[in-house]
């Protein structure tokens, strides 16, 4: 089994930076502000030959259980619960504060090994405040600078008696973070989870959908909006089938983001969608199809991923039936790239509709990745073609030779034929209108490229 390790301190003190250096990549959000880290992060870690699991948390404060502040400390004491080994770390710059006996006892009662990091001890400023340490009676500290890698080796010589030694493994699902967006255009591996990311506004329920999807309180919920900061991901199984669900932070109007924290909280969602196979947008039904909501689709269809739509909050719906055929209504007037998007009603605090939302989403998978045959295609361009065929250009016919799916994931299709770069706007949204139809293709991103051909008579190409 690998050995977990939470880092625990109070807020401000170097945790994410520490986190994201273990891990080798910027999945943490780090800004000078403390209280960043709200839920607990995990990952997979490296330092020398040690390979290990890692936690980062929230900052430990003295706050009532029910407020914001204690269910984020539960979150950290859930987290010192799973380790094997604590790093217990103090702001070497500031030395010891009122704040850190007490903690330093929470970590101590656990009956866990902890290791004590004076963080921030580069150059003369931490020296003090390493010496204060002592006080704690947690053993030697460690000298230690998260930001700029000092002390690594006396950390890695810390670890060594609790961690054992473990083959290298192959890097873990998150390299979605800095990973090139290419690497997931290709086909998937059938082993692999299925990479499914939540989004939508400010206190739509997401986090408490994937609290009750994985049947347990993994991420921080409450009635404040804007609870969620970093990208969570967590694994999961539905039906024997792996997943990956990505929890992200709400993300509101461009205008209205003015904050530092909230634009990196919004780039890191933006960065979970790119990296996905199927998004699920989740609006609260009790005031759906926002402006915010239908950008959301909009942005996710722009970045290729498959879209299901959640209709969160449905057990505070009195007309169902009603309302559900006028959203679906809705959703094919407003949200026509993604025409016949499959729309899910359920509840994330109930429990409902769970079922039916994973059904979508691997139905709505199917879709992303289908391929039609080439012959199948100009058969079907044949009659589209004799129907409707494409408007004269200044006098000159538009002529459409055939068509091929170039690749899946989103589907795309390349048009060959003349004058292709005159063909309207209008014509194209027609022949992706009936690609959609004629193949079945409902709620998915369609592509189509046009590829002309070159001109025998133009001199300037012929040479």
């Amino acid at each position: 089994m690998t050995a977990t390790v939470a880092i625990i301190g109070r807020p401000n003190v170097g945790k994410s930076t520490l986190f994201n250096r273990l891990v080798g990549k910027k999945l943490a959000l780090v800004d000078d502000r403390p209280g960043v880290t709200r839920d607990r992060r995990e990952g997979d870690a490296s330092l020398g030959h040690l390979r290990f699991r890692i936690i980062d948390t929230a900052g430990l404060e003295e706050a009532d259980k029910d407020s914001l502040a204690g269910r984020m400390r539960a979150q950290t004491e859930t987290a010192i619960a799973q380790a094997d080994v604590i790093l217990f770390m103090i702001d070497a710059r500031l030395g010891l504060t009122p704040m850190d006996q007490p903690f330093a006892d929470l970590v101590r009662r656990s009956g866990k090994p902890v290791i004590l990091l004076a963080n921030k001890a580069e150059g003369n400023k931490g020296k003090d405040g390493t010496f204060e340490a002592y006080a704690l009676g947690l053993g030697d500290p460690v000298p230690f600078s998260a930001e700029h890698g000092e002390g690594t080796a006396d950390l890695l010589e810390a670890l060594v008696p609790f961690i054992a030694d473990e083959p290298d493994e192959d890097e873990d699902d998150q390299a979605w973070a800095e990973a090139p967006a290419a690497d997931f255009d290709e086909e998937s591996d059938p082993n692999k989870p299925l990479r499914v990311t939540i989004i939508g506004r400010p206190n739509a329920g997401k986090s408490t959908l994937v609290n009750r999807m994985i049947g347990e309180d993994r991420l921080l919920t409450g009635p404040e909006a804007g609870i969620t900061r970093d990208t969570i991901s967590v694994d999961w199984e539905w039906r024997s089938r792996p997943v990956k669900l990505f929890d992200t932070a709400g993300m509101r109007k461009r205008a209205r983001i003015e904050e530092k924290l909230e634009k990196l909280s919004v780039a890191d969602a933006l960065r979970a969608i790119r990296f996905a196979e199927v998004v699920v947008v989740l609006l609260d039904s009790t005031i759906p199809f926002e402006k915010q909501d239908l950008t959301l689709v909009d942005l996710t269809e722009r970045e290729g991923r498959s879209v299901v739509i959640g209709l969160n909050k449905w057990d505070l719906v009195a007309d169902k039936q009603g309302l559900l055929a006028e959203l679906k209504e809705k959703a094919n007037h407003l949200l026509a790239q993604v025409r016949g998007v499959q729309i899910v009603p359920l509840s994330g605090l109930a429990g409902e509709g769970i079922d039916r939302l994973m059904q979508a989403v691997f139905a709505s998978y199917d879709v992303w990745n289908r391929r039609v045959s080439t012959a199948r295609i100009n058969r079907w361009l044949e009659g589209v073609l004799s129907a409707h065929p494409p408007p004269a250009v200044a006098g000159r016919r538009i002529k459409i030779r055939y068509m091929t799916q170039a690749k899946a994931r989103p589907p795309t299709f390349a048009l060959f034929g003349n004058q292709l770069d005159h063909l309207p706007v209008s014509y194209t949204r027609y022949l992706v209108n009936n690609l959609r139809e004629a193949f079945e293709l409902p709620g998915t991103p369609i592509r189509l490229h046009t590829r002309g051909g070159d001109n025998p008579y133009d001199r300037n190409k012929r040479k």
